[in-house]
């Protein structure tokens, strides 16, 4: 069950849309424009962020936003337009912890199917243990793997991530790349 408000007027030009299949061999409905024929389609939101590590800790924010406020979470939100994922990742990274860091490869990819989203999170090393959060974030801090404060994660994505961070953490190898469907 998606969650987001179905469209209702044309984009182009304003005419309430009708929901059905498209006559151009789409096999979706889809909210379609009867006066200007546009077809609308809605595609599922990209969330980007990094699990930021300095040593053995991992940097976590506390957010000081709807949804899950006070809860804890990993650096990331939504990619926004003109910019790739890592970039969105790194400048989520730097709004939400204003963090010292630099980017690393790309940890894991999540769908999650029920919202219409789809989680990207990279590794990246902290350079420094000094943080300057955003308006988003009531704090930033690092935490061990024993530290953290599972039951207080604010999203299912996000002890995910960590979970498999800290499996290949002891593992001793970051060869992939982990690809979950959370439905």
């Amino acid at each position: 069950m998606l969650l987001r408000v179905p469209i209702k007027h044309c984009k182009n030009c304003g005419t309430a849309v009708v929901y059905r299949i498209p006559d151009d061999g789409d096999t979706r409905e889809r909210a379609v424009c009867p006066a200007c024929h546009t077809v609308h389609y809605e595609n599922p939101l990209n969330v980007v962020g990094t699990i930021p590590v300095l040593g053995e800790r991992v940097l976590l924010c506390k957010r000081n936003i709807e949804p899950r406020w006070g809860k804890w979470t990993l650096p990331a939100g939504f990619m926004e337009l003109n910019e790739t994922t890592a970039q969105g990742a790194a400048r989520e990274t730097d709004e939400e912890a204003g963090a010292e860091y630099e980017m690393e490869g790309l940890f894991a990819v999540m769908s999650v199917v029920r919202v219409g989203q789809v989680h990207l999170f990279y590794r990246a090393r902290l350079l420094s243990d000094r943080f300057d959060p955003g308006h988003e974030t009531i704090e930033a801090r690092l935490f061990t793997e024993e530290e953290i404060p599972w039951d207080e994660i604010a999203f299912r994505t996000v002890r995910e991530a960590l979970t498999r961070y800290f499996e290949d953490r002891r593992r001793g190898s970051f060869d992939r790349v982990h690809t979950l469907d959370i439905v």
